[in-house]
């Protein structure tokens, strides 16, 4: 049995991991908080831009970015986060790119990684996985610069077919409580028809200078804004998914403290209860 020492320690040491526990999860929700409003500021442009690219490619146009071809060098850019404590965040993106490099190694298909987070580039380095490029230090930071480069990047490399195909895995951001991990094709570009979103009215614009003008301008920046959302996606589910980790820590060592609060309590009531009946057997003697 523990000593009372022993029991006093442990409580100590608890109560201290608490208190980072609940520092960790207001720092988390804080970033929670902030990232919540980036994205749907974000969300609320991207649907805008998706709406104007539909209607302005409702009657078909052949694009560079939507080519089709047979699939011989893919890329992939991975969202993973730069630190742990986010309970099956990084292994749940992990477990499906080992999913999604396993299709192409039976394909045989060279894969390029482009990692976004330290985690899924320290796993792609222990298993010899080509990475094109490593991107750290974003979680939490409104980088739009990298993420646009990134996108210009991998859209040259397709429009000179040097990748035949762009994939992107990364969280969906739905509430605090539901992030959903997504596998979704960036290029070629899949657009869907004008009234495929359930929407009855088709906007007419005034075109200028012309459409193919426009078109060809807004698809490099839809594009980045792609990669960019998904970067939004996966910081405010990284602080999701650890806030809810670090509470679940902190009530796990609410309740630990209170045990050996319990177990310390009785273990000192038991050590008075021996000392009194010590006292009392020593005096009973000396009458004896």
């Amino acid at each position: 049995m523990a000593t009372l020492r022993e029991i006093k320690g442990r409580i100590v040491s608890i109560t201290s991991t608490r208190k980072i526990t609940s520092a960790m999860k207001m720092v988390s929700s804080s970033k929670l908080h902030r990232a919540q409003g980036t994205l749907k500021d974000i969300s609320l442009y991207a649907k805008s831009l998706h709406h104007i690219m539909q209607n302005l490619l409702q009657d078909g146009f052949t694009l560079p970015q939507d080519e089709n071809r047979p699939v011989r060098h893919a890329a992939v850019i991975v969202f993973s986060s730069d630190n742990a404590l986010c309970g099956a965040f990084n292994s749940n993106v992990v477990r499906e790119l080992q999913r999604l490099l396993a299709s192409y190694r039976d394909g045989k298909v060279e894969v390029t990684l482009y990692a976004v987070g330290r985690k899924v580039f320290e796993y792609a380095r222990r298993e010899g996985v080509h990475v094109g490029r490593n991107y750290e230090k974003l979680s939490g930071v409104s980088a739009y610069a990298p993420m646009a480069a990134l996108a210009e990047e991998l859209t040259g490399r397709f429009e000179r077919k040097e990748i035949d195909r762009v994939e992107m895995i990364y969280h969906r951001f739905k509430s605090v409580g539901t992030q959903h991990l997504v596998c979704e094709p960036l290029l070629p570009l899949t657009l869907s028809p004008a009234g495929d979103d359930g929407a009855s009215h088709v906007a007419e614009y005034i075109l200028e200078p012309d459409r193919a003008s426009l078109i060809a301008a807004l698809i490099p920046q839809s594009l980045k804004l792609h990669v960019y959302t998904a970067l939004l996606h996966s910081c405010a589910s990284e602080h999701a998914v650890r806030m809810i980790a670090m509470q679940m820590a902190t009530d796990n060592a609410d309740e630990l403290i209170d045990e050996l609060t319990v177990a310390y309590n009785k273990s000192r009531q038991q050590a008075i209860t021996s000392e009194l009946l010590d006292i009392v057997g020593g005096a009973a003697n000396g009458r004896m």
